[in-house]
């Protein structure tokens, strides 16, 4: 892609409705843009960071054999009344009433939805168990949208659910969605740390939370720095290390995964049975398991980022490449720059190319804020001697190399750099 055929309206200074880093470098890096408080429109950029997201996602969810499906985001009320969350929930929900008078919500979640779903297909042992999963928008009518796409009223979640005739299926899916979280969260660029959890409004016995260390972050966690036992507590105050006893440490995190054991929290009140091997009727057992997927994109930058911008790792970069003439005028410095690009794009490589006709240091600092993981600068000077240079992002290392092998080395780094961060 070339910059002056995209949307990336880069800014220079922060804008004062920006809280945190994350919204910050977003709204600066020209990946969102906001309508509204709590709802954001997502430029090229930004929606390619989200795409990759949820590839990442939908690969580790296909691979424990779970199958996606697309939900309503409308929901009849009434669904959520014979389960009684229409008052646990209250003024979150979005309402509203249609030109035939039926009683509506914007969908906050889809257990109901799924349960109902299921209830109307599985009518036997033999057809358990189900994994479904789904990424979809969800609305809630938060009293405070802030912090950019961390607590908005419009978001993107993954939630998956399961359906089982046994706890200890439950306790398969469930250990199996945990170690699926893991990989996501490591292929997102994320230190995770996470806790047991009280299951709230979503019902059940057992949950845990995948939390983000994050200076910015609005949840607490206590960890123990011994044992890295951690627990979720508002309380200001030292803590339970129940397991070594050590003075746990507070931390400022962002929840970005919730998955829980509910059992038959919705499959007896909304009527979802199978009928076992001795031919009686039993409710389903279920699990539900939660990601924030547009919560995830701050999350990264939280813990991604330096003084000049932005530092995405290669399986969530918006391109993992971008190529950067400095004089868009000299006719050998833009060919050099289109063989760059047109001979890693005939290797599968996604590329942005910077051909506006800027000066170099405006070129250098919207690189480093856009946060993309290579950069190959081509400068009058270095081409004069035949070379090409390669800047890493993260480490900030350059070198030069003649620009056929230049070619090679950032497909390799590629290469590395993602197999590097699935197995960290």
């Amino acid at each position: 892609m070339y910059w002056s055929r995209s949307l990336i309206p880069t800014l220079r200074q922060n804008p004062q409705e920006a809280e945190t880093i994350s919204h910050q470098l977003l709204l600066r890096a020209g990946m969102v843009r906001m309508l509204m408080a709590g709802a954001y429109s997502y430029l090229p950029l930004g929606l390619r960071v989200l795409n990759n997201i949820e590839s990442i996602i939908r690969q580790e969810m296909d691979a424990c054999g779970a199958a996606e499906v697309l939900l309503p985001a409308l929901q009849p009320l009434e669904l959520w009344q014979r389960s009684g969350r229409d008052k646990d929930i209250g003024e979150v929900m979005i309402r509203i009433v249609d030109r035939k008078n039926r009683h509506i919500v914007l969908g906050p979640t889809h257990e109901e939805v799924i349960t109902e779903l299921v209830r109307t297909h599985v009518s036997s042992y033999r057809q358990l168990p189900i994994l479904l999963y789904q990424i979809q928008t969800k609305f809630r009518d938060e009293i405070r949208p802030r912090f950019g796409l961390i607590r908005a009223c419009e978001f993107i979640m993954k939630d998956a659910y399961s359906f089982d005739k046994d706890e200890e299926g439950l306790a398969r899916n469930y250990q199996a969605m945990y170690d699926a979280y893991q990989r996501i969260f490591k292929r997102c660029g994320l230190q995770i740390v996470t806790t047991e959890a009280d299951s709230g409004v979503m019902g059940g016995k057992v949950s845990h939370e995948f939390m983000v260390p994050a200076a910015d972050g609005e949840d607490i966690v206590w960890v123990c720095p011994q044992c890295a036992f951690a627990q979720g507590f508002k309380e200001e105050k030292s803590f339970l290390c129940p397991k070594c006893n050590a003075a746990s440490k507070k931390e400022n995190t962002i929840e970005v995964g919730h998955i829980f054991k509910l059992g038959t929290k919705y499959s007896q009140v909304l009527g979802a049975s199978f009928l076992d091997a001795q031919g009686a009727q039993n409710p389903v057992i279920m699990g539900c398991y939660g990601i924030g997927v547009s919560r995830l994109i701050p999350s990264i930058i939280e813990q991604n980022h330096d003084a000049d911008g932005i530092i995405w790792g290669y399986e969530v970069a918006p391109y993992p490449v971008m190529v950067v003439p400095l004089d868009t005028t000299d006719a050998r410095i833009m060919e050099s720059a289109q063989e760059v690009y047109a001979a890693l794009s005939a290797r599968g490589v996604e590329v942005l190319l910077d051909d506006r006709d800027e000066r170099s240091g405006v070129k250098f600092k919207d690189a480093d804020l856009l946060g993309i993981p290579l950069q190959v600068t081509i400068g009058r000077q270095s081409l004069e001697k035949g070379m090409i240079e390669l800047k890493v992002r993260r480490t900030r290392q350059r070198r030069m190399r003649p620009l056929q092998e230049m070619v090679q080395e950032v497909f390799a780094l590629i290469e590395d750099g993602k197999k590097g961060e699935a197995e960290e």
